[in-house]
């Protein structure tokens, strides 16, 4: 005998033989028990999860004449006829084939001779969706009235391409994906069955490979077990599907989440060297950012993943290294070049620029991206280590002009001094005058008593700045206000989103603007106004404005927003 698939070998005879889907085996069973048999049923769902097995088991149930909690007894007359395969009662049309007018009217002729060996003709119409309009029409009266020992089974992956007037004159079956569990528990029984002995590990791999489907599964594990005569091994597995080196892949994910590009991009030049397929790397890459999220969020992360105890303390590590936010966004823009390279025609150009963009986080003004930064910085902070890791913010000597500022961002020289172990967000203190004294008998505030010279002199305020930014390297400016900012500047998150802005000169105002909405509304804040309007004032800037590129306020506008920021203590109300 020739040999057969394992998806067709093992397909179930039996409704017990079915893998999930109990809700669909209950009716039918109850059918079956009270004799309630409909006249029309509509299979729909993913492929491989049993439409057209249960079709064919329910066909035989309902023409056995001594049938088994639902099942054909496989030793009547009708199911001996069934089983060798010459019964006239069970018919089976491929729809994608078959699918014009004349087959449908050919149809609706035979449909009126009555069954040969059972109580019921079966007619199994598979992928139903493909009929056309016209044979779709011709069927449609049939179906609404056939005769009595008549029964149409509908199969179809595509419902939504069924006219509803065929819809309405069926009973639809809604088929769902198989869990992985079930999957492994299936082939599990099926390689007892050969005799092969397996890895754990595989099994899974071959399971989550089938993603739900019973056939794409038993399809891959067909091809695994003519892999080897030995045990089917995980790596096995990993050849047949043509799946990168679990570890080269983890150390390549790593390097993206870390930011090491240079890393990142070799790896990814030595997978691709090998033959991998660009598809098949993005995929990888998904799958272990997908399991890298499972292990950060779910207590029982081992147990759902199911890998050897080395690759998933991998798939720890790295997970614990990494920030939720940042995970976040990698997914997200792997997940994007995923959908990218179907209609690419550089795929590799599309791959290899997303690992850059994944591996260069200041580059990207990603909400996500910038929340993952900011965390690391409160991190470094409150762990008290110096921020001379963080990325480079303005140099200390000589800095650039003000097209190179808004290009890329300036360096620092020199290492930032150990903060001291205050709040991050700590509020600018507020020196109220002492007021005057009053006369409790008249209620009226007594002048002050003439000061002498001395006294005067002592308590005389320091000299205002001058009111423009006269005499200012225009240049330079941008990067002293930064030095400024962190020296006077407890509040690291403000000097971390202040070395995002661009500066630029509008006569002898210094306009600080950025694209970022969040950073606008943030510095917008008073007491981050008051801690940036310290940093310009110590370099004798006084004359500023912030600005949301794209957005110019009119000269109005401007004016309040200056008055705001000189009297950030006092309520000021609009009228």
């Amino acid at each position: 005998m020739a040999y057969l698939a394992l998806y067709r070998a093992f397909r179930p005879e039996t409704l017990d033989g079915v893998v999930r889907q109990e809700h669909i085996v209950k009716i039918l069973r109850n059918q079956i028990a009270h004799d309630t048999v409909g006249h029309a049923y509509l299979f729909c769902g993913p492929r491989g999860t049993g439409k057209t097995s249960i079709a064919k088991i329910f066909a035989r149930s309902i023409n056995c004449q001594t049938p088994k909690n639902g099942s054909p007894c496989g030793a009547c007359p009708s199911c001996k006829a069934l089983s060798a395969g010459n019964s006239l009662d069970i018919v089976e049309i491929d729809a994608a084939s078959n699918n014009g007018v004349d087959e449908m009217r050919d149809l609706r002729e035979k449909v009126q001779y009555p069954p040969v060996n059972g109580r019921f003709k079966v007619y199994i119409i598979d992928e139903v969706h493909m009929l056309s309009p016209g044979a779709f029409n011709a069927l449609l009266k049939t179906l609404e009235e056939p005769p009595k020992h008549a029964v149409f089974i509908l199969a179809t992956t595509e419902a939504q391409k069924i006219p509803a007037t065929i819809l309405s004159r069926c009973m639809r079956f809604d088929f769902k994906l198989i869990p992985q569990e079930d999957l492994e528990t299936h082939l599990k029984r099926i390689l007892e069955k050969l005799e092969k002995p397996y890895e754990a590990e595989a099994v899974t791999a071959i399971a989550r490979a089938g993603a739900g489907s019973v056939r794409d599964m038993l399809s891959i594990a067909d091809i695994c077990v003519s892999y080897d005569s030995g045990t089917l091994t995980y790596q096995a597995v990993n050849a047949v599907l043509g799946s990168a080196d679990f570890f080269v892949t983890a150390n390549l994910c790593a390097a993206i989440l870390s930011g090491d590009m240079p890393t990142a991009l070799s790896l990814t030049e030595k997978v691709l060297a090998e033959g991998k397929g660009i598809g098949i790397l993005a995929k990888d890459i998904l799958q272990f950012f997908n399991h890298c999220a499972i292990a950060k969020m779910c207590r029982n992360a081992q147990k759902i993943l199911s890998f050897p105890k080395e690759m998933y303390d991998k798939i720890q590590q790295t997970a614990t290294d990494t920030d939720g936010h940042r995970l976040l966004r990698v997914t997200e823009i792997f997940s994007d070049a995923e959908s990218k390279l179907r209609y690419s025609t550089s795929p590799r150009i599309i791959l290899e620029t997303a690992v850059m963009k994944g591996s260069m986080p200041e580059t990207d003004y990603n909400l996500d991206s910038l929340l993952s930064r900011i965390s690391a910085l409160e991190q470094a902070l409150q762990s008290g280590v110096a921020l001379k890791e963080l990325p480079p913010v303005a140099a200390q000597t000589e800095y650039s002009d003000v097209a190179q500022t808004q290009a890329q961002p300036t360096a620092i020289e020199e290492d930032f001094p150990p903060l001291p172990e205050e709040p991050i967000f700590s509020e600018p203190f507020a020196f109220e005058e002492p007021a005057a004294p009053v006369n409790a008998v008249e209620n009226k505030v007594e002048p002050e008593p003439p000061k002498t010279a001395e006294k005067t002199k002592e308590k005389e305020p320091m000299p205002a700045p001058a009111p423009t930014n006269i005499g200012l390297d225009k240049s330079k400016v941008f990067g002293m206000f930064l030095r400024s900012l962190r020296k006077t500047c407890r509040n690291g998150v403000v000097f971390t989103i202040c070395s995002e802005l661009e500066s630029s000169f509008e006569g002898e105002t210094l306009v600080l603007s950025t694209d970022s909405e969040a950073i606008y509304k943030s510095l917008r804040r008073p007491e981050h106004e008051v801690l940036v309007k310290e940093a310009l004032t110590a370099i004798g800037v006084t004359s500023f404005e912030l600005r949301m590129q794209g957005k110019k306020e009119d000269g109005i506008a401007a004016k309040l927003n200056q008055i705001r920021s000189d009297f950030s203590n006092t309520p000021i109300e609009i009228k």
